[in-house]
């Protein structure tokens, strides 16, 4: 019930569509309820004798029982549709606002979730919701609305056959409650290892080239088979126990109708029972025990929905542990200083990531961040966004703590450019002119010259139309990473963030990086993250981190008269160049 409500608050933005749907299934039922009446009226008029006044009432009742079939048509019409109506607009909802909440979450909330399930959650399991508003929740009403009005006739055709009549219902409630009980975990299991089939799924066709490359498909093929008949399981277990209680049932409703038949005839055998009436009592005892025939199919159908329901509360009600402050203020446009004033984080706690970090950079400067990999480096300038709180310590920008401002204030300040660079599945003028979907055609191509990516873009099969295809499969690592550059330079953000963007490129394309970053360097601030320090030399601070903490700070040619860790980084870096003949 209480989940019910829940579901409830999410609905109330369409209550007018299904307060009609309602009406009209009262009507309907109001319908159901009045043809039997009317049909055993008929008969009664029959068993008596016809004669003239008895053909008018006959025409009359005809009449009636037309008028009332073609308002049933109206009826189910106007109950049905609305109510999908309602449902699938209900569906549409909450499957974007979902898919909002995901991507306001913070980062950690991603680190044990797989894409696949999230998407399973997103698009599935909401549309479990379309059942409960369109199926079920009409249908208990009809049920109970049905049952209610035919007791009320049967109790006044007579009551001893009415009371007979209900002696199975209890029977049928317990088993009913007892069925709710034990299918619901299975099938909220089975729609959780749907949800792991579909993260399966995702992660394989994503690395489908490495699988191919490693000859591992019939491996894959055996893992993907696992999950498939894990979920064909769960669901199995389900259909088990409804194919135990959907028999149940029906053999208790049964019960009841024998029990009517014996009963009715010692009735009409002592007390008197009219044929019209016994007639009516057959016709509506149909009705009467439908709805709670019907109970079997509704309990399974709410339990599916209800296990997909707790799925999609589950991310709705999630705790964002990253908003806005309820003072927050906009940061405006940056000059773009960074003050780190000791700082800790840990993703998990007692396992620190940062300890104790403080350092300023000025506003237009480049700092470079170095150190082996695993020790915070990405993770610091995640903390820059605001992906994370710092555990302890504050984190400033133009002299404001980032805690007080709005995020999206200071992400718009901010540009990333990723080792791992995501392009979108679109054209390259589409990718570039991401960030800024008002960017004219001329601001897009200047962008991409300042990135060295222009003359590449030149020689593709469509220019700046050309696709990338998936995540930019169709460019070249560093063409993907220098279209990132053009993105970011486009934006015009008063900090850049470059996490290892010449990690994985030649020499020559690094080359074509570092060229442009030294353009836009003095522009903008410049974070930057690299193992080849060759990169960051003209830095105007280094900072190297090790075990979470700043061990040593300086340029370059500081560094390595100090004869620290950055000095021997740099030797070893040197001789490996130089055995390679690339010096």
């Amino acid at each position: 019930m209480k989940l019910l409500l829940r579901l409830s608050r999410e609905a109330v933005r369409y209550k007018s569509l299904y307060i009609i749907a309602i009406l009209a299934t009262l009507g309907l039922t109001g319908v159901n309820l009045a043809a039997p009446r009317a049909l055993s009226a008929m008969t009664g008029i029959v068993e008596r004798g016809v004669d003239e006044a008895a053909l008018k009432s006959i025409g009359l009742l005809t009449v009636v029982l037309v008028a009332l079939y073609l308002l049933r048509i109206l009826f189910r019409f106007a109950s049905n549709y609305l109510a999908h109506r309602a449902a699938w607009y209900l569906v549409g909802d909450l499957r974007t606002k979902t898919y909002d909440k995901l991507e306001r979450m913070h980062l950690g909330y991603f680190h044990d979730k797989q894409t696949g399930d999230l998407m399973s959650r997103v698009v599935n399991d909401t549309r479990d919701f379309e059942l409960l508003y369109a199926h079920i929740i009409p249908d208990v009403i009809t049920n109970v609305v049905t049952f209610l009005g035919v007791l009320a006739v049967l109790l006044s055709i007579n009551w001893k056959l009415a009371l007979i009549t209900c002696f199975p219902i209890p029977l049928i409630l317990l088993s009913g409650l007892v069925f709710s009980k034990k299918v619901r975990p299975f099938f909220r299991e089975s729609q959780k290892k749907m949800g792991e089939l579909n993260g399966k799924l995702q992660d394989n066709l994503s690395g489908v080239h490495e699988i191919q490359s490693f000859g591992r498909e019939q491996y894959e093929t055996e893992q993907v088979d696992g999950k498939n008949f894990e979920h064909v399981r769960a669901m199995l277990h389900a259909l088990k126990v409804s194919a135990v209680f959907h028999p149940s049932v029906e053999f208790i409703s049964s019960l009841g109708t024998i029990l009517v038949v014996a009963f009715g005839g010692w009735l009409a055998m002592r007390d008197g029972l009219s044929v019209e009436d016994i007639v009516a009592f057959m016709l509506y005892l149909s009705l009467f025990y439908a709805p709670i025939a019907g109970l079997a199919n509704l309990l399974e159908s709410m339990q599916q929905s209800m296990a997909g329901a707790e799925r999609v509360l589950a991310i709705l009600d999630a705790p964002q542990e990253i908003q806005d402050k309820p003072d927050a203020v906009d940061l405006g446009r940056a000059r773009g200083s960074i003050t780190f004033e000791h700082v800790d984080f840990a993703y998990a706690t007692g396992s620190p990531v940062l300890r104790d970090v403080s350092f300023h950079c000025e506003a237009g400067k480049m700092l470079a961040l170095v150190g082996p990999t695993g020790v915070g480096k990405t993770t610091l300038t995640q903390l820059i966004s605001r992906f994370y709180e710092p555990d302890a310590g504050r984190i400033l920008v133009d002299g404001k703590d980032i805690g007080g401002v709005t995020m999206e204030s200071l992400r718009r300040n901010i540009s990333p450019v990723l080792q791992d660079t995501f392009l979108f599945n679109g054209t390259i003028a589409e990718n570039i002119g991401y960030a800024v979907p008002e960017a004219t055609p001329e601001e897009i191509r200047q962008a991409a010259m300042a990135a060295n990516i222009h003359e590449d873009i030149l020689q593709m099969p469509e220019g700046y139309e050309t696709r990338v295809g998936e995540r930019g499969l169709r460019l070249s690592g560093g063409q993907k990473q220098r279209v990132a550059i053009a993105r970011a330079i486009l934006r015009k953000s008063p900090i850049i963030i470059l996490d290892e963007a010449t990690a994985s490129v030649d020499v020559e394309t690094e080359r074509q990086i570092q060229k442009a970053i030294a353009g836009i360097a003095g522009q903008r601030t410049i974070v930057a993250i690299a193992h080849r320090l060759s990169t960051i030399r003209n830095a105007d601070m280094i900072l190297v981190i090790e075990d979470g903490k700043v061990a040593e700070t300086g340029t370059h040619a500081e560094l390595v008269a100090k004869g620290g860790i950055y000095a021997r980084m740099n030797e070893i870096q040197t001789n490996a160049a130089t055995e390679a003949g690339i010096a």
